[in-house]
């Protein structure tokens, strides 16, 4: 059963992610209404289907970006626009099949349940998860543990959360950063900064082959490069003046538990 919402949306951040977008456009639509697309400049003709699909189905909204900007700055344009159309959150998921549809209204109803409450998810993978990528995600849940002064965010980089959009927006343009694939690491360890209580939920992540229409963006040595700047800028503002507010925080901050976390 589709759930419809008026403070509550999808939001899919696309660039350039090949056939596999359409595919998860109606997968988010038999789960809840509205979705919303943004198209962050992308030049593979992926956005041509739901152009069509937008024309036969108001639920679905389309934004275009002229130029790639990354995709924090593609749901910082979704974000500014739902709040403008009277949304309080949004469910992000990526693009390219990763994200699990079937758990979106479970993580909206946590939003319901804890409505100033950055829900998280916190992955399962199978066993076609690239050994690399496990690692790397190992040392980044550590480093934000350090700069958050203990637990909050099980996994600084899956994207599947529900955010609420006045605080998202407030953390994201306080800072120049965090446009990029650097986006779901900044944007939680800020929230977290600014006292926003936390809710860790379990999902699926799927990596797909080519052949299931797969597509990465990842680029391992600019993207690592961009997230040791990341954590060593996080660190040095940390080091020398966040460290009273976030203890403070620290102290007062919720991580909330959910009674949907199957």
């Amino acid at each position: 059963m589709t759930t419809i919402s008026a403070t509550h949306l999808v939001l899919i951040p696309s660039y350039n992610p090949g056939p596999r977008l359409l595919a998860t456009v109606r997968e988010a639509l038999a789960c809840w209404r509205p979705v919303w697309v943004v198209v962050d400049g992308s030049t593979d003709g992926s956005h041509a289907a739901i152009e069509a699909l937008e024309q036969q189905e108001p639920a679905l909204r389309v934004i275009h970006r002229p130029r790639n900007g990354g995709k924090g700055a593609a749901v910082l344009t979704g974000a500014e626009a739902a709040r403008a159309a009277g949304f309080t959150h949004a469910l992000v998921m990526d693009a390219d099949g990763q994200h699990p549809a079937d758990r979106i209204a479970d993580f909206m109803a946590a939003s319901r349940a804890s409505a100033t409450a950055l829900i998280l998810g916190r992955p399962v993978f199978g066993p076609e998860a690239p050994m690399v990528r496990l690692q790397g995600r190992k040392l980044s849940v550590a480093l934000v543990r350090l700069e958050i002064f203990g637990p909050g965010i099980d996994d600084p980089l899956f994207g599947f959360r529900v955010y609420p959009l006045a605080a998202l927006e407030r953390v994201l343009l306080e800072t120049g950063g965090g446009r990029h694939y650097d986006f779901d690491a900044e944007a939680a360890v800020r929230l977290v900064w600014a006292g926003t209580p936390t809710v860790n939920l379990r999902a699926r992540c799927r990596y797909l082959s080519a052949g299931e229409g797969g597509i990465s963006h990842f680029h391992y040595l600019r993207d690592n490069l961009r997230m040791i700047w990341l954590h060593t800028r996080l660190i040095a503002i940390l080091l020398l003046w966040r460290w009273p507010q976030v203890r403070r925080s620290r102290l007062t901050r919720a991580i909330l538990p959910c009674d949907v976390c199957s």
